[in-house]
């Protein structure tokens, strides 16, 4: 039984270690994503979000790089991974090569039929912003599905390899879908209470996920599994739920992460300055052209009689015999100025979101040769952040699918000659078959010499 003084302790740990993230993560929502600036400063539903964005640059860059992603690695049109044998003898085995070209086009279809491609895109979104992102994958009535959680919600830890083995989320959820979800005879008297009363009311959840080290091997139990799971109250402190899993159920990618540090790294953090500074500098130049179009007005003090009009065919009136007139007042602003610099921190902007690499198109002349170089240049420069994105997101995220589909017996029976094997995944997204591009260069050169 898991202690609940324990899991709070670590839980209260890790949102101690996240404090200068939340800041940092709020002004990062702030200017790039307001949809989600629910970090420090909680808003009500509905309320305006765009107050402090005078340019959209940053929010296209955003939305470009999250669907680039998105198309390249896991794109819904075509099939993105494929299932090997790390032992290239047995996948030469027709029967071992049917039943994983079976499998894989079973989990490509049970990926297209759930929320997959929705829940997805808004991890890229949140890695793309926040420089780190968190998915839970669970079964439903033998239906995937998939739930990204919003960046303030979840704390997670790594172990001795850097890999991401603890996640505490913290969430509101209606006492309704507690008892939904967890039956009411489980939840306790006050969400008991709260479902009688007033069914829509929020209640505060932990939900814990780490590693299980006391558990028997001996026994497959749901508590004796490799992680354990516990839901809590937080309002009464009490456990709700315990259970276990298999495999890890949240996929925690980072987009770049620093050696000293567990939270990822983006390229909106890169870009922030830019984008802080073009704002500013779109609010002044706005402010500047209307100070040129409606400038403000010298008026003598005692030649007019006020208020002065300066609708169109407004009547002002003067006192006779007097020669002074209403003149404007000359700021000196120089538009042009602003504009340019205004232009050269959009493109640092895009330069920080790979918008140059992601939008080189090509010219009508080009040859295919140069296509190829071109998208190759392309690779290279986004390539590094798209392998951490493989093993951190990509490959936990097949084999916990893999997993659940096979225990739910959505998977034809493996032939037996795969006993105690281990499957590999070979990726055939469009950036992996880019990727590959350069062998086929090579290729197209050694048949050029000869």
């Amino acid at each position: 039984m898991a202690e609940v003084k324990d899991v709070i302790a670590r839980f209260e740990a890790l949102e101690g270690y996240r404090a200068n993230w939340d800041n940092h993560y709020q002004e990062l929502a702030d200017y790039m994503l307001p949809r989600k600036a629910d970090i420090v400063r909680k808003r009500t539903r509905g309320e305006k979000r765009m107050e402090q964005i005078f340019d959209g640059t940053a929010l296209q860059a955003v939305d470009l790089l999250s669907a680039s992603l998105h198309g390249m690695l896991t794109s819904g049109a075509t099939p993105w991974f494929h299932l090997a044998m790390k032992d290239t003898a047995i996948g030469r085995n027709e029967e071992v090569q049917r039943w994983l070209e079976d499998s894989s086009k079973r989990m490509i279809r049970a990926f297209n039929q759930s929320n997959f491609e929705t829940e997805v895109h808004e991890l890229y979104v949140d890695l793309v912003v926040f420089g780190t992102g968190c998915m839970f994958v669970e079964m439903d009535k033998g239906e995937l599905r998939f739930s990204t959680r919003h960046i303030s919600e979840f704390h997670i830890s790594e172990d001795q390899f850097g890999i991401v083995d603890s996640v505490y989320r913290k969430y509101k959820s209606p006492a309704r879908q507690v008892v939904q979800r967890f039956g009411y005879d489980n939840v306790g008297e006050f969400i008991q209470r709260k479902f009688d009363k007033k069914p829509d009311e929020e209640v505060e959840i932990l939900h814990a996920v780490y590693p299980r080290t006391d558990r028997d091997t001996t026994k497959v139990d749901n508590k004796n599994m490799p992680f354990a799971s516990v839901y809590i109250c937080m309002q009464t402190k009490m456990v709700i739920s315990e259970s276990g899993f298999e495999e890890m159920p949240y996929v925690s990618p980072r987009f770049l992460k620093s050696t000293s540090e567990i939270m990822g790294r983006s390229p909106a953090m890169v870009a922030l300055p830019d984008v802080k500074m073009l704002n500013l500098m779109s609010k002044t130049i706005i402010e500047a052209a209307q100070k040129m179009i409606s400038p403000p007005l010298m008026v003598p003090d005692d030649g007019f009689m006020l208020p002065i009009r300066t609708e169109p065919n407004g009547l002002n009136f003067f006192r006779s015999g007097t020669r002074e007139m209403i003149q404007p007042l000359n700021m000196g602003a120089n538009i042009p100025i602003g504009l340019q610099m205004e232009e050269q921190r959009r493109a640092a902007i895009r330069s920080a979101f790979y918008v140059d690499q992601l939008l080189s198109g090509a010219t009508p002349n080009m040859t295919a040769t140069e296509v190829i170089q071109r998208q190759e240049e392309r690779m290279r420069v986004i390539g590094p952040v798209l392998g951490r994105l493989m093993n951190e997101m990509l490959r936990p995220l097949i084999d916990r699918v893999f997993a659940l589909m096979l225990r739910s017996e959505m998977l034809a029976i493996p032939p037996e000659i795969l006993q105690g094997e281990d499957i590999d995944i070979e990726y055939v997204s469009p950036l992996a078959k880019a990727q590959k591009s350069s062998s086929l260069n090579n290729t197209m050169k050694a048949l050029e010499i000869l």
